[in-house]
């Protein structure tokens, strides 16, 4: 903690600081300009722009000081590595804070899973705050691991790194005032409620905010983001692996509203952040895109900052941490030294600070029921079905009408119509519950894919050319205990194990993304010509975003929010 008398005395000059950042430039986040001044800093926090004298002196005659990048909605999981791993990556290219909603996990393990993440960030070069689950399980339309009601929230809300209330994806649930839906949301009290309300507009919009939600990051439209912004909501512009919105939102973001605008992740593969970037990605692309650099490097840290209150990041200025990303310049845009709490942390693109291992997480949570072929075949009936359609890099889907091929009174794979089987198995219980149905846009021409990271409830998904291959892909999973795999042939191709909770890997990034590719190399020799195949089966489960999803429980038509029938000839409502 730093001692106040001893803060005002190094901002006065009258005592040696800790260090000194000489010869940069500095983007103002507050005044919204460039200007050139030296930094000092003092017990980690900013105390002026000159001093008497400095221990340490570092010379950055050139370059150009930022604040350290706030990412304002993250699922860690979704990298699919512990959250040092994590740090480890991400703080070199800038970010210094993250915001995470730990729902992955909970949905998993439930509050132990939010201790183990709140537990695993402590003491790193990444400051980490969380926002508790709000939603787990999201729906009553699946089965997770764990349910989180109210009370189990109010022993959590008090941390003091827990921020307020994540993602209400059961926006019906505010909309016809569910009880427990409004408790959570009464119980952050002055602390902060994120949203998630993809295409909810007009009325429904405004009951929604008017619970107290404030933020979205599920925007996919200048329509959609517009209608949010003039009714009051901070507008999220994600750039993850499956939903990439920020090119398409740049456009409404001008001077007059900037402000109100976060840059997240979300959910972020690993391969895409050691190749492309994290938030400093984000920046980027948006200056490439015709942003002004200080508007881009305000949204990637001050409003961030001031939307949850963090009243001591997102600026360099007297009294602020010395949370500090190092830029070559305001073109290029990249980072080449990290400073967190006044203390140089990564130079050059690797973390220089020492960063502790994540705890041991061991508890199985792979439990499925026995499974044979039979337990993915699918009844032959009468007209079309219902088939769930991909759209590419994005995590909504179409709802199509086809009449799919069959053999022997039953449903088989039509590879002329790109039309395969998929299942949702529950890997919790081993309840036997097992959801089925079609897909269109994989394009596999034999083999199966199998995931255990399967938004939200993270039951195992699996999509395949023959219910043989879909076997294959099930049970290779389930003997990593969790994980990705892709099968031909009845032989495992490729595969990346996930021992925690079935979600992480307790290797580095970079191994886990080679695994990773590995996997998708394996896809597309089998045909697919998705981008990211395996992070789209995820979300093929996700039954809180439009317009048809798979849970372990049947076949969800998001907008209905009920269940239907896979053949239209057996729902009365078709």
């Amino acid at each position: 903690m730093a001692c106040l008398e001893e803060l005002i005395s190094a901002a006065g000059c009258e005592k040696e600081v800790d260090l000194l950042l000489e010869g940069a430039d500095i983007v103002n986040t507050l005044s919204g300009e460039v200007h050139r001044e030296d930094v000092a800093i003092h017990q980690g926090r900013v105390v002026g722009f000159d001093c008497k004298s400095a221990r340490e002196v570092l010379d950055l005659t050139g370059l150009t000081l930022t604040p350290g990048f706030i990412d304002g909605h993250v699922h860690i999981e979704s990298a699919m590595v512990t959250i040092p791993e994590y740090a480890r990556a991400v703080v070199p290219m800038g970010t210094t804070t993250a915001i995470i909603d730990p729902h992955e996990i909970a949905n998993v393990l439930g509050s132990d899973g939010i201790w183990y993440m709140l537990e695993s960030s402590r003491d790193l070069p990444l400051r980490v705050y969380a926002m508790l689950p709000s939603c787990v399980p999201a729906t009553s339309l699946e089965t997770s691991g764990a349910v989180l009601d109210c009370d189990s929230l109010a022993e959590l809300m008090d941390h003091p790194r827990v921020l307020g209330l994540a993602e209400v994806m059961n926006y019906p649930g505010v909309i016809f005032r569910d009880p427990e839906v409004l408790k959570k949301i009464r119980l952050a009290g002055s602390k902060k409620v994120d949203g998630h309300a993809p295409l909810l507009s007009g009325r429904d919009l405004a009951a929604y905010i008017i619970a107290g939600i404030e933020s979205d990051h599920e925007c996919t439209t200048l329509a959609e983001a517009r209608e949010k912004l003039r009714l009051g909501m901070h507008i999220n512009i994600r750039e993850g692996s499956a939903a990439k919105n920020l090119r398409d939102l740049l456009p409404l973001v001008q001077a007059a509203n900037s402000r109100r605008f976060l840059f997240v992740s979300d959910d972020r593969h690993p391969a895409d952040i050691l190749r492309e970037g994290h938030i400093d990605f984000m920046v980027r692309t948006a200056v490439r895109e015709g942003l002004d650099p200080v508007i881009a490097l305000q949204i990637a840290s001050l409003n961030a900052a001031s939307y949850f209150g963090l009243s001591d990041l997102g600026a360099i200025a007297p009294g602020y941490r010395a949370d500090i990303a190092v830029l070559d310049d305001l073109d290029r845009l990249n980072v080449t030294k990290v400073l967190k709490d006044g203390r140089v942390v990564a130079e050059n693109g690797h973390l220089t600070a020492c960063t502790p291992d994540a705890p041991a997480l061991k508890r199985r949570t792979m439990n499925l029921p026995e499974l044979d072929a039979t337990s993915f075949d699918i009844a032959a009936r009468p007209g079309p079905a219902r088939v769930i359609g991909i759209v590419p890099d994005q995590i909504v889907t179409e709802l199509l009408m086809l009449v799919p091929r069959t053999s022997q009174g039953m449903v088989v794979a039509d590879l002329y119509q790109d039309i395969l089987k998929m299942a949702v198995v529950e890997r919790h219980r081993a309840s036997g519950n097992i959801g089925l149905g079609l897909v269109r846009g994989f394009g596999l021409r034999s083999g199966a894919l199998a995931t255990s990271v399967c938004h939200d409830s993270h039951n195992l998904a699996v999509v395949g050319t023959s219910s043989q291959e879909m076997l294959a892909a099930a049970r290779a999973v389930e003997e990593m205990g969790g994980g990705m795999a892709a099968v031909g042939g009845g032989r495992v191709l490729a595969r990346l194990p996930l021992p925690v909770a079935g979600l992480l890997s307790e290797r580095c990034m970079m191994e886990v993304a080679e695994r990773i590719d590995d996997c998708t190399d394996a896809a597309r020799k089998l045909g697919c010509r998705l981008r990211d195949p395996f992070m789209t089966l995820s979300f093929l489960c996700l039954p809180v975003i439009p317009e048809l999803k798979l849970s372990d429980r049947g076949l969800v038509d998001v907008g209905r929010f009920d269940f239907v029938p896979l053949f239209c000839e057996d729902d009365p409502r078709a």
